[in-house]
């Protein structure tokens, strides 16, 4: 017979087990995140291996693929440069200009609120050293700059080469009857996985091309260079929809008098995050796995606290997985339901009272 532990004993075992899990994430960073980054390229990249396997050794396959995949991030990584170096063409009228917009913004906040220069100053410092610890937490250690350019992939290619090993490790670790449910939902992870990472590639060069465009057709300098910032920014739900909304208004405040092309960029933007959340997520970004708003956020925000930046693009995926889990074990489907992005009509406590108001009734008769 199976013994059931009561709540008060559960749950604190529960959190000091979430309380360790984060803990070890947090400090097996530096290897754990390239790690992550080469699951997902094993994963996008192993339709195409698999393709080349027909006809090629298995190790040619995979650093053909591989190589594909880098000639694409290189030729990603000179059209932003090429942008960029446009970017400095016009570097000393933006510095003239951001200077006289910061004095005017000064001289502002201490007629409007009573902030002097120099504790504005010092708020300023205060936010740039915050800003350098986020960014110094994302590139810390000796594997800061050696997982991009070494581990990530190394990594890539070993999970491809022991693919078979690592899937037949999962089918042995469990009982024999439960082989079934773990085939489904490792094919319904790779099948999410893959869905989501292709669907995201084509949905952020769309908004990138419509953000460019935007920006061109209002003159923002470097329009291009922004709309494809903004479209990178836009992977992080929610909250880099905002901070790609503040790229081109400063930039527009920085080049042009008045508030017309600043009230501009930000209704097209809206009408580009419409266009994006009701058209383009729906139809592209067909993940089998719908994560709600609010789990979204957290998870983000929880990513972001844990592994940095890299964190905040990782969090998706890996909330996406734990729902397949848990949607797969019957212990854990309320968990599942939790993530989920379906809204139910009543609530149970609503249910069960109508249940007891039937029967109620039908005893009375």
């Amino acid at each position: 017979m199976k013994k059931e532990f009561p709540f008060y004993i559960k749950a604190p075992v529960i959190m000091l087990g979430l309380v360790i899990a984060v803990f070890i994430l947090s400090v097996l960073r530096d290897i754990l995140v390239p790690l992550a980054f080469a699951t997902l390229i094993a994963i996008l990249l192993n339709p195409l291996s698999v393709r080349l396997e027909r006809k090629l050794p298995k190790i040619l396959s995979i650093m053909i693929s591989m190589i594909i995949a880098l000639l694409v991030v290189v030729g990603i990584a000179y059209f932003l440069s090429s942008q960029i170096a446009h970017f400095f063409d016009n570097v000393d009228a933006m510095k003239q200009k951001f200077t006289e917009l910061l004095y005017n913004t000064q001289a502002w906040l201490e007629k409007t609120f009573g902030i002097g220069s120099k504790k504005q100053v010092q708020m300023i410092k205060e936010a740039a050293n915050n800003s350098k610890a986020v960014i110094g937490q994302t590139l810390s250690g000796a594997l800061g700059i050696l997982s991009v350019v070494f581990l990530i992939p190394v990594y890539t290619f070993l999970i491809m080469l022991y693919k078979t090993l690592i899937l037949n490790f999962f089918y042995e670790v469990f009982s024999t009857e439960n082989q079934q449910k773990v085939g489904e939902i490792l094919a319904e992870t790779k099948a999410a996985i893959q869905s989501y990472i292709v669907g995201l590639l084509i949905e952020t060069g769309i908004v990138a091309v419509m953000n460019s465009c935007a920006l061109l057709i209002l003159g923002v300098p470097n329009a291009i260079l922004i709309g494809v910032i903004g479209a990178i920014l836009n992977l992080l739900p929610y909250i880099g929809g905002i901070i790609a909304i503040a790229l081109p208004v400063l930039m527009a405040t920085i080049s042009f008098d008045g508030y017309t092309t600043q009230l501009l960029i930000i209704a097209a933007y809206a009408l580009i995050q419409f266009i994006d959340n009701n058209l383009l997520v729906p139809k592209i970004v067909s993940s089998k796995v719908q994560i709600n708003a609010l789990v979204s956020i957290v998870i983000v925000l929880m990513g972001a606290a844990v592994w940095g930046v890299p964190g905040m693009f990782l969090s998706i995926p890996f909330i996406a997985v734990l729902k397949i889990i848990f949607d797969r074990i019957d212990e854990l489907k309320p968990w599942g339901k939790l993530l989920g992005d379906n809204i139910p009509t009543e609530h149970l406590g609503q249910l069960k009272r109508l249940r007891r108001g039937k029967t109620q009734v039908v005893k009375n008769t």
